[in-house]
């Protein structure tokens, strides 16, 4: 094959494999510069500012790309193109937060983007492109790019849910629901999967028929951000438990 093949809209290279040595590999090396953007934590504020917007413009150029490749084989549509899947609105969203480093864009960044885009590194919806094909290689790195963003904005700059951030997250993503819901009415859509699941297996499976899924799907939302928040809940117990502890007390 040329590398013109793992390009064309129309793939007839080997179909994705689930944690494969591709896979594996792209997620090592995912892993790797997200430790390495770690490490800016206590880095001058030009420096992380710096990275900060390295990776703001990984994110664009990522997905910008996507849309380009889309463009040039005529298939962007209205219907499909739009950036309204929440993982697609989240890598412009985490784009702008690395700039701006606004608190309320991050919560959905950390709640949302860490929950969706781990489920689509772990099974990408890759559209029977296997690696090395590009497309398969842009969605696991821009969910891969979307979580490094979360994690460098939450341990580098110190930005931090706190426990009013669970039902702001919550109700604001039931009413982008509502709204992207409005949008598949009228453009003949189906953004966030709200009218019907998706051509490919994923998680909706185990839900039960349309709209019926749509309520565990909300639930499962509900527990990835509990559990996401688990970590700063353990830390602020145990900041306070030392606060009341009496100097030369064990606890």
């Amino acid at each position: 094959m040329t590398w013109r093949d793992y390009f064309a809209g129309d793939y007839s290279g080997t179909p994705f494999v689930l944690f494969g040595a591709w896979h594996l590999t792209v997620l090592g090396v995912l892993a790797l510069f997200g430790a390495f953007m770690l490490r800016f934590r206590g880095a001058s504020a030009i420096n992380r500012r710096r990275a900060r917007l390295t990776l703001a413009l990984l994110l664009v150029a990522t997905e910008s790309s996507y849309h380009v490749w889309m463009f040039g084989l005529g298939r962007w549509t209205v219907q499909t193109m739009l950036p309204l899947h929440l993982c697609s609105t989240l890598i412009w969203t985490a784009a702008v937060t690395l700039v701006t480093l606004n608190v309320t864009a991050y919560e959905f960044v950390y709640f949302m983007g860490i929950g969706g885009a781990l489920q689509a590194l772990l099974s990408p919806e890759a559209a029977g492109y296997g690696l090395p094909h590009y497309r398969a290689f842009e969605t696991l790195t821009a969910h891969g790019l979307l979580i490094i963003a979360a994690l460098y904005l939450t341990v580098v700059e110190g930005l931090r849910p706190t426990p009013r951030s669970i039902p702001r997250v919550v109700l604001g993503t039931m009413a982008y629901m509502v709204v992207v819901t409005g949008v598949n009415l009228a453009v003949g859509g189906n953004y966030m999967y709200t009218l019907h699941k998706p051509a490919t297996a994923s998680l909706l499976d185990a839900f039960g028929p349309w709209p019926w899924y749509l309520l565990p799907m909300i639930g499962a939302g509900i527990v990835s951000c509990l559990l996401l928040y688990l970590p700063f809940w353990w830390s602020d117990r145990r900041r306070a438990h030392a606060a009341d502890t009496p100097p030369g007390v064990s606890s």
